[in-house]
């Protein structure tokens, strides 16, 4: 962020959920990531009210001397936000909740709202959505643990129907946690528990193994994609899994631009920004796909709503290679939010009849 046009305000969230004024958090950040550590304690404990006021956290403590004023209920006030850049993944931030908190306090905030970023969390949901839009996804049933424990039966006849391999995946989460590649009915039973240690509902997905390849979208009424990029899995880890994305720095590398005919260059992209508007995105997504190893079947595998956002993350460097530099990008986001938020503040939210 271009620091003459932004005040940047840190907030870390900790393990159990409060959040945290951190003076130090971009430095903390970089030092622990690598190592996979929780951002350390400290800092001013922060809260935003779920109302309109002022677009202002809320502290306890004005002992730091920070610029501040008082609220009418002896908390301490630090300015307001203008907005918030959610980068955060999986449940709590990318499912809709934090979301919700901010339109409860009236901030604006980059990306989805809380019905697409629902969507975009819900694996079941937005594949079926998809799917009613004419974008193709690969076969998949959804199982809910009730299910499971009454039909055991009915996990075989589910199997046997996609075939192997299949994929069993939590149906609400993200970074490939919980995602097993099963080759047999035998593995099958130990990917079921380790799915449903996430989540109560979990997919069995019909394999495509070829190639995977991954395009952003940028925009908000109307969405404009970058060009396609291709992930590369290193041959011992099978699939695109939790341990080759952050885990194993040589788990697996990217191709920006992807070696791809251009018809399907430019289908990718039109299913990219069909899918975005399919469920009602705002801002930005990534668009992840998967195709047969001869290019004869593309799907869409997933679309994530909050990104990896890293200067080597994908959804940057697509839009590097699609000469839409860093800084620019963030403006764009932020420019974005800010129209969607003055959209939304004109629309009436009470009716009054009429005498």
């Amino acid at each position: 962020m271009d620091p003459a046009r932004y005040e940047i305000v840190p907030i870390g969230i900790a393990r159990d959920g409060r959040w945290r004024l951190r003076v130090d958090a971009i430095s903390s950040l970089k030092q622990s990531a690598p190592r996979l550590k929780a951002l350390g304690h400290g800092g001013i404990p922060v809260s935003l009210p779920p109302y309109p006021h002022g677009r202002l956290l809320q502290e306890k403590s004005t002992s730091n001397g920070a610029r501040r004023t008082k609220s009418g209920n002896g908390n301490a006030e630090l300015p307001p936000l203008d907005l918030v850049f959610p980068v955060l993944h999986g449940t709590f931030g990318e499912d809709g909740t934090i979301q919700g908190l901010l339109e409860l306090a009236g901030v604006p905030y980059v990306g989805a709202g809380i019905l697409g970023s629902a969507i975009g969390i819900d694996k079941d949901i937005q594949k079926r959505l998809l799917r009613e839009s004419g974008v193709p996804v690969v076969r998949y049933f959804s199982l809910t643990q009730a299910e499971a424990q009454n039909d055991p039966g009915r996990i075989r006849r589910l199997a046997d129907e996609l075939g192997y391999p299949l994929f069993v995946k939590p149906n609400a989460l993200g970074s490939s946690i919980g995602v097993s590649r099963v080759t047999s009915m035998a593995a099958l039973g130990g990917a079921l528990k380790g799915a449903f240690q996430y989540d109560r509902k979990v997919l069995l997905e019909a394999g495509c193994e070829g190639r995977e390849f991954e395009c952003a979208v940028l925009g908000n009424d109307d969405p404009q994609a970058s060009v396609v990029g291709e992930v590369m899995v290193h041959r011992r880890h099978r699939f695109y899994s939790y341990e080759s994305k952050y885990v194993d720095p040589h788990g697996a590398e990217v191709k920006i631009p992807a070696d791809l005919p251009q018809p399907l260059s430019d289908r990718i992209r039109k299913l990219s920004a069909a899918a975005f508007k399919a469920l009602g995105l705002r801002g930005m997504a990534r668009v992840d796909f998967l195709a047969r190893a001869d290019l004869g079947q593309c799907f869409v595998n997933e679309v994530n709503t909050i990104p990896g956002f890293t200067a080597i993350s994908m959804y940057p460097k697509l839009w590097e290679a699609t000469e839409l530099p860093l800084p620019r990008l963030i403006d764009r986001l932020i420019e974005l939010a800010l129209e969607e938020h003055r959209q939304r503040a004109r629309l009436k939210f009470t009716y009054q009849p009429k005498a």
